[in-house]
């Protein structure tokens, strides 16, 4: 076995293999991060865990339990709901196994629900428990994958049943009564990996484990949960915000963990031009696939993670071809791309591959981030930040999972965050990790889901309690303001004739149960149609149709290039949420940081986007027109000339047309005007106005406003995601001269969500940090007026006009200047 020199030295030289031919002076490694190898610390086997399972775990190789693995197990046996946050590889899947296969063993007519956020970690999690063949425990997946034929047997039979939130929502809580005797005995729920849950989605997971808790109850159970979650902040709070019990935490790593070597990697610019002449830097998924390639190389076993499913798609494509043109072609067949969209066979084949180590490298989305056993990788490749440092964490933990040194590179994405992240070391190394960011009382979540909730069950006036959302805790002021926020969504509901109210509680009224889209913000999909055959190809969401696949936009889907023709109603629109309910739960807002809402001529679900493939020398995207609206403030204070606000707005968004440029320089072909109809949103923002007076004294006059304050804006929310746990895609922005409605400049940064996720919330209790990064970002930058990496946004609707960097830096020193003695 080598020895920990040894394998320091071997790391290493991967590091310099990847910046082999690279001068000195032009190295794209900004900073590198040593991180100590730990040892472990275990602890007896506990009383009450019968022999033979914990012979079972002896003859796996565990000889005897990590400290919090016994300490969770110990909690949840005695009935106690816990979540166990520690890091990746710490043996989480121990603290729930052992309290629910003791409680099989002893009566096999007891029952476990174990919910997954994706089906690999289901699937990994399911080959586990066969693993240890024990008697009288019958583990079975119920998803979307189950054959029809087998769901009957699982129902019946299976007592540890793997499944997902959304299959609980859609597929076991409708139909409770062909589940009472699994309700009935249910025991334990396990909620593995629970920080993924976040947002909106979460808000929604949030609302249907409350569901699970009331139908359960129906049936005389109460089970206790166990949650397992990433290093996290506040783990208990947000665990306890989830489930809505009070939750207990360990935190306490006391798993080994391997030496890690740690780089932060900006790629070099490149010698082309994009909008507006700025430079343009080596795309992050381009430069991990070159990653990918040398490590492969040296035999190291790599993962690289990639945001999206193309990236996914292109970087193992780039790695491959980088091995073909060097006469490596047996290790370019040990290279390949893994991402949600695949056939069950195939995602199984390739985790059984890169497991058993018949694949040296894989391109992957984040569906490789949570949990699946993968041990023994040499390397991982973060191409761009995935969202949050817990997310950071988890991914560079899937490299020395058996305690040996890796290597781990973060490749910046040409963006401000990004860029901000690789020269403020500190910013990863030196921060806590953040607390999971999710509303369940938010309206546009909370009315949805009681309504599903009376589907399944009438509501008594004595379990409002039970679906209002914690902050802190359960009882006190906070479940009263819960209480009286489900009592007026219920009034709301009523006055829109969706549920009845009686004596007895409230009734729903439809002949047809609620349609509510956990994952979305509701509407269903737009399905893209090939026009000549009629072959669905794919589908987008409906929030994001118009600027995705309106008429004339380029679409790409597995690789293969399609034009949109028409986005055209329905003949026979499905059935939606919002066709059933009035306008303050029929929005069809959504993510990805636009506008959406009500459509009356291309409603949500009710448009299909014809295409034909084509393969144009171009691409295209979307110019928009959006206006914003103050409803309430909420919360603000005033310093001097500056105010600092959170509250509710109205947001307005048009697609009025297309740009199309040329693929190999970024060159802009032309305009296209489009006729679309505007859509609208009611969400949460946080804006701060600025007098002009203010501005006049730092040399911004009336004509240079506009262009600084939309730099910031733009920087501000490429830097949010460091505060909040969110996506930039999921937040938008504003930027005004003169606003009608604070009579000033200002500048708004909203949730791209009905009703909001918590994002703006956050940037308002840190506003003083996330615009000093968001000043430091953009002044660091080495362009010399705007491009992607400060200023520049992928998604401007006005094509980045206009935008003044310098400007932004003196608005945003006048803005702290005023607002950080305030926080």
């Amino acid at each position: 076995m080598p020895q920990p020199q040894e394998r320091t030295s071997r790391v290493q030289h991967l590091l310099d293999r990847v910046l082999l031919g690279v001068p000195p002076g032009d190295s794209p490694v900004t900073h590198v991060e040593r991180l100590r190898p730990r040892a472990g610390t275990t602890v007896g086997w506990p009383e009450w865990v019968p022999t033979p399972l914990r012979d079972r775990f002896v003859a796996r190789g565990v000889q005897r339990p990590w400290v919090h693995q016994a300490s969770a197990a110990s909690t949840a046996h005695a009935g106690g709901s816990v979540v166990v946050a520690t890091g990746t590889a710490s043996g989480k899947s121990l603290a729930y196994q052992l309290p629910g296969l003791t409680a099989l063993l002893a009566d096999d007519r007891d029952r476990v629900l174990y919910l997954a956020p994706t089906k690999a970690l289901a699937g990994d999690q399911l080959r586990s428990l066969l693993d240890l063949a024990l008697p009288g425990v019958r583990a079975a997946t119920f998803d979307g994958d189950t054959p029809l034929a087998e769901r009957d047997w699982v129902r019946a039979h299976g007592n540890w049943v793997l499944s997902n939130p959304d299959m609980l929502h859609r597929g076991v809580l409708p139909a409770h009564a062909r589940w009472s005797s699994f309700l009935r005995r249910l025991r334990y729920v396990v909620v593995d990996e629970c920080h993924s849950y976040r947002g909106l989605f979460g808000a929604h997971v949030a609302q249907v484990l409350r569901r699970l808790r009331r139908v359960c109850a129906q049936y005389g159970s109460a089970p206790t949960f166990v949650l397992a979650s990433a290093t996290v902040a506040e783990p208990a709070a947000s665990a306890t915000r989830l489930v809505g019990v009070p939750v207990t935490a360990v935190t306490e790593d006391a798993s080994p963990r391997g030496g890690q070597t740690f780089a932060l990697w900006e790629p070099p610019l490149t010698t082309l031009r994009g909008e507006h002449d700025a430079p343009v830097r080596r795309a992050a998924g381009a430069e991990a696939g070159r990653l990918l390639a040398d490590l492969v190389v040296e035999g190291a076993r790599t993962l690289a993670f990639v945001r999206s499913r193309r990236g996914a798609e292109f970087a193992a494509l780039g790695a491959t071809r980088q091995l073909h043109e060097s006469g490596l072609a047996e290790l370019a067949d040990r290279i390949a791309p893994y991402r949600a969209g695949y056939l069950p066979e195939e995602r199984r084949a390739l985790e059984a591959a890169l497991s058993s180590g018949d694949l040296l490298g894989v391109a992957a989305t984040n569906a490789l981030e949570l949990g699946l056993d993968i041990s023994g990788l040499d390397a991982v490749v973060l191409a761009g930040y995935p969202g949050t440092l817990a997310s950071v964490w988890q991914q560079a933990g899937r490299a020395g999972r058996a305690g040996d040194e890796s290597l781990v590179v973060f490749v910046a994405r040409d963006d401000p965050l990004d860029t901000y992240l690789v020269h403020h070391p500190a910013a990863i190394f030196g921060r806590p990790v953040e607390a999971a960011v999710f509303d369940p009382a938010n309206p546009y979540v909370l009315g949805p889901q009681l309504c599903a909730a009376a589907a399944e069950l009438p509501i008594r006036p004595d379990e409002l309690a039970l679906f209002a959302a914690p902050t802190a805790g359960v009882g006190g002021a906070d479940e009263q303001a819960g209480v009286a926020a489900v009592a007026a969504a219920l009034a709301q509901l009523v006055a829109e004739g969706a549920l009845r109210r009686r004596a007895a509680g409230w009734f729903w009224t439809r002949h047809r149960r609620p349609d509510v889209d956990i994952r979305g913000a509701g509407g269903q999909p737009v399905p893209v149609v090939e026009a000549a055959t009629g072959s669905l190809i794919g589908t987008v969401d409906a929030a994001t149709a118009h600027a995705t696949v309106h008429p004339g936009a380029v679409y790409l889907h597995q690789g293969r290039s399609y034009v949109v023709d028409a986005l055209a109603p329905r003949a026979e629109p499905g059935p939606e949420f919002g066709s059933e309910f009035g306008p303050e739960f029929g929005s069809d807002a959504g993510r990805r940081g636009g506008a959406g809402g009500r459509d009356p001529d291309h409603r949500s679900g009710a448009s299909v986007a014809l295409v034909h493939a084509e393969s144009p020398p171009w691409s295209t995207s979307a110019r928009d027109v959006t206006d914003i609206a103050v409803v309430a403030e909420r919360d603000g204070f005033s310093h001097g000339q500056v105010r600092v606000s959170l509250g509710t707005v109205d947001v307005s968004n048009q697609v009025v047309g297309y740009v199309r440029r040329r693929l190999d320089t970024g060159e802009l072909l032309d305009e296209i005007p489009l006729d679309l109809p505007a859509r609208e949103l009611r969400t949460t923002a946080v804006w701060y106005t600025i007098e002009q007076v203010a501005l006049d004294a730092v040399g911004l006059d009336v004509a240079a406003v506009p262009g600084a304050a939309h730099a910031a804006e733009h920087a501000a929310i490429g830097l949010l995601p460091l505060f909040a746990v969110c996506d930039r895609w999921d937040i938008g922005g504003v930027s005004t001269a003169l606003h009608p409605d604070t009579g000033h400049p200002t500048v708004f940064v909203y949730d791209g969500h009905p009703g909001g996720a918590g994002f703006a919330e956050r940037g308002h209790a840190a506003l003083g940090a996330w615009l000093r990064a968001t000043r430091t970002a953009i002044a660091a930058c080495e362009c010399p007026s705007g491009c992607p990496s400060c200023v520049q946004s992928p998604k401007c609707g006005n094509g980045n006009e206009p935008l003044d960097k310098a400007g932004a830096v003196t608005l945003l020193d006048l803005v702290l200047s005023h607002v950080e003695p305030a926080t």
